[in-house]
């Protein structure tokens, strides 16, 4: 770990079992059998997202039949669960997929939001929770858990918080029991808030600040968070309201950004507040100094703008507090670390989906017929076993880098940053595993087949559709061959130009990596995946 942190594997709760506490089989959170018997039904949306995707194998562990809402079932395959729940194919907004998906569901669980979507989010938002709404009132759900935020009174709220706030307001007048959990600042491994907090404190040994740094805001360990989702499904059915849910810490964000400094074994950072930095040139520059883009920080950072504590302790009357507390803050801080310095991050932040980029799969190859692409198209032959070269494939990226040309990559991840895009800091939720949906630096798995093909769909920005295919195959006589193949369909004259600005760069990328990468297999053996931190040289 960096920094020197005194979190090691060891100091993980449960760190040799599938999941940490709570695991959704203690007593007060698991399922309560229907009248006949039966386990109950939730509707789960949002369930590859970062609490839907840890939310969903607690629920099963608790006894609950699960059903999922998603657009593309193949995300499914992310997750250790995917064969393990009804699956509803549709989106939130699209009415008659809504309403088969909540026919005879006991509880729904509202986990969707517009957090990095662009223009006209609002709007979506309002139109999705009308959808969902009026489905589980028709279908007469038993009960909808909604995950908003955390706001104050009586202020102007910015467009997405005041958007949660509108989506609660339609669950609530739905006619269903709901109950709206509020919560703020959620801290774990994976969590953008977490990550911003942990890139900026680590990069920078003096923080210059916007003014928000002094305010004083709540925070939550996603642990306590999935203790009160789990719980909520058991409320009865009389209680219908918003609640406030946090941990019991009331800090400063400069005071969270040192807390994570003490826990990561890092000095403390001096903070120099200023006025001058507005919402979204402080989004700029944590889309410059973390890997969080510019999309996703701004919400977080608007979010901040007003002090965010809990009003009352309702919640207390309604769910009792986890048994030995709730979690606090530095102890948040160190279970996330520990479960980065133990590769076991559940979920992450960087899977979401980024807006505006397209999603289509790459088309087969007798379809590009009458279309312009280009390809460039490389193959190597090496002693390594299959084994050890799909080892190295499927490590590809994050801190194992892109095995050719390191500065030219890092140019051209900058040169996504400045135009708002992700970049090459997004890294990957695992350094050795890999599945579809997953995100990598910045591309997407599209397409996994174990030991054989890895394709990855571009997500940075570029005027076009770009994937990247890598492929091992057995060797004719022993050993192994490696099949590289870059595929880009422009669009229009941009595409064009774009593709022959860096046609001269191929070389030295393209060859390299299918040396480098055919290298690095042989110098693993047979010994397992390629060393993490590997440097990409």
């Amino acid at each position: 770990m960096r920094g020197g942190g005194r979190v090691s594997v060891t100091d993980m709760e449960h760190s040799d079992t599938p999941l940490s506490t709570p695991t959704g089989e203690e007593e007060a959170l698991r399922a309560q059998p229907g009248p006949a018997g039966a386990p109950p039904l939730v509707l789960v949306l949002g369930s590859t997202g970062y609490i839907g995707g840890r939310l969903v194998p607690r629920l099963l562990a608790g006894g609950y039949r699960v059903r999922v809402l998603v657009r593309d079932p193949a995300r499914l395959g992310a997750f250790d669960w995917g064969d393990r729940v009804e699956v509803a194919p549709g989106s939130a907004t699209d009415r008659d997929a809504v309403a088969a998906a909540c026919a005879g569901v006991d509880a729904l669980y509202y986990l969707i939001h517009s957090m990095g979507q662009g223009a006209g989010f609002e709007r979506a938002d309002l139109e999705a929770a009308r959808t969902v709404a009026d489905a589980a009132a028709a279908a007469s759900v038993g009960r909808i858990v909604y995950l908003g935020g955390l706001h104050p009174e009586g202020v102007a709220l910015s467009p997405h918080l005041r958007s949660r706030v509108e989506v609660g307001e339609v669950l609530l007048a739905s006619g269903v029991p709901t109950l709206v959990l509020q919560a703020g600042v959620v801290i774990g491994s994976g969590s953008a808030s977490f990550e911003m907090i942990r890139h900026l404190t680590e990069v920078l040994p003096y923080m210059p600040a916007p003014r928000w740094v002094r305010n004083v805001i709540q925070p939550i360990a996603v642990r306590d968070v999935l203790y009160y989702l789990l719980a909520a499904a058991r409320v009865p059915h009389e209680i219908s309201r918003a609640v406030d849910i946090g941990g019991p810490d009331v800090l400063r964000y400069g005071q969270m950004m040192n807390g994570y400094a003490v826990e990561a074994g890092l000095p403390q950072r001096p903070i120099a507040p200023l006025p001058v930095l507005t919402p979204g040139l402080a989004s700029h520059w944590v889309n410059v100094v973390t890997p969080v883009p510019r999309s996703i920080a701004r919400p977080l950072i608007a979010s901040l703008q007003n002090e965010c504590v809990m009003d009352d302790r309702d919640i207390d009357a309604i769910i009792p507090p986890p048994e030995g507390g709730l979690t606090s803050y530095r102890r948040a801080v160190a279970l996330a670390l520990g479960r980065v310095e133990a590769d076991s991050v559940e979920t992450s932040w960087q899977d979401a989906e980024v807006t505006g980029v397209p999603s289509d799969p790459l088309p087969s190859d007798p379809e590009w017929a009458g279309r312009t692409v280009f390809t460039d198209v490389r193959t190597a032959d090496t002693p390594a076993s299959p084994e050890s070269l799909w080892a190295v494939i499927e490590g590809i990226g994050g801190e194992n880098g892109w095995y050719s040309a390191p500065l030219l990559w890092a140019v051209r991840g900058w040169m996504d940053r400045v135009v708002g895009g992700v970049g090459l800091s997004r890294g990957r939720r695992s350094r050795s595993r890999v599945a579809v949906g997953d995100a990598i630096d910045f591309w997407r798995v599209e397409k996994v087949e174990p030991g054989h093909l890895l394709r990855l769909r571009a997500e940075m920005k570029v005027p076009g559709l770009a994937w990247l295919d890598l492929q091992c195959e057995p060797g004719e006589g022993g050993g192994a061959r490696y099949r590289q193949r870059a595929v880009f369909f422009p669009s229009g004259l941009a595409g064009r130009l774009y593709w022959l600005s860096v046609l001269p760069f191929h070389g030295f990328i393209f060859r390299g990596m299918a040396n480098r990468i055919t290298a690095a297999a042989e110098a693993e053996g047979d010994r397992g995946p390629a060393t993490p931190g590997t440097p990409a040289t």
